[in-house]
């Protein structure tokens, strides 16, 4: 579905009844605008996400996709427009609030902590472990422990669980930054540039687990490597200046002349 397509399905209904959980979308977004000093950074109509999708963003730097991340986040106040969660609006709640919600965010570059080890880094991680004394002032329980141990096998760290974060490739780091946010079951993740600076390896598992994680989490990826975008093979949305230029699968994407002339080149 277009965007043209998704404003006449979304308008069929009031944004202020909460039809649009109803109507399957995760995160929906109207009007929405973010202006910094007279530049118009993010200026969608309408773009939404269902529920267990991976749709992956792309666009040259300046397009707006880590400002949209930040609008949805609760990081930055749009201009104009609204956000909606699950049908509830929540343009102006805090960005704290927005989180327990169930709106995970992992930036580009990972928010671990070298001086912790990688389960001493999923502990801190624990739903009310947030406060350094009462981090190191608690012991995790069973079903703590056994819920560490089953997400670091999945991502292929649990033999370096002891390891101290400082000595993990940077692949790995990303791995645990996901780790850390699946940790808490969010609804949705926000994930930006998973593949910079990996190796191909460390690419391809990359892709693997995200594909695995749309499963039981909808998810949106900033991405600037196009192999990897490819190895996703999920829905696509262009931005540029701040709008939506196009939408679709990779293939589509790559033989579109305005996405060639704004992003790919010839």
């Amino acid at each position: 579905m277009n965007t043209t397509e998704l404003i006449a399905e979304y308008r069929e209904f009031s944004p202020r009844i909460n039809r649009i959980g109803a109507r399957d979308f995760l995160l929906f977004v109207e009007d929405l605008t973010a202006v910094f000093d007279g530049f118009k950074a993010v200026d969608i109509d309408a773009w939404g996400v269902k529920r267990n999708e991976l749709r992956v963003v792309i666009g040259p730097n300046g397009a707006g996709k880590t400002t949209l991340c930040d609008l949805v986040s609760g990081k930055t106040r749009p201009t104009t427009g609204t956000v909606f969660f699950e049908g509830d609006d929540i343009t102006h709640a805090l960005e704290a609030d927005i989180a327990l919600r169930g709106i995970g965010r992992k930036f580009q570059t990972p928010r671990v902590y070298d001086s912790l080890t990688t389960f001493e880094n999923m502990e801190l991680a624990l739903p009310g472990s947030r406060k350094v004394r009462k981090f190191f002032s608690r012991s995790v329980n069973k079903e703590e422990n056994d819920k560490i141990l089953q997400i670091l096998e999945r991502v292929r760290l649990k033999d370096d669980r002891h390891t101290e974060a400082k000595h993990l490739s940077h692949g790995q780091r990303q791995w645990l930054a996901i780790s850390m946010l699946i940790l808490s079951s969010p609804k949705l993740l926000l994930v930006d540039e998973p593949a910079a600076g990996l190796t191909d390896l460390e690419t391809e598992l990359t892709a693997e687990l995200l594909l695995e994680l749309k499963d039981e989490h909808t998810i949106i990826v900033i991405e600037h490597d196009m192999d990897f975008v490819r190895q996703l093979d999920s829905k696509v949305t262009v931005l540029n200046e701040g709008r939506i230029l196009a939408e679709g699968d990779i293939n589509e994407l790559t033989a579109n002349e305005e996405v060639i002339e704004a992003y790919l080149g010839r």
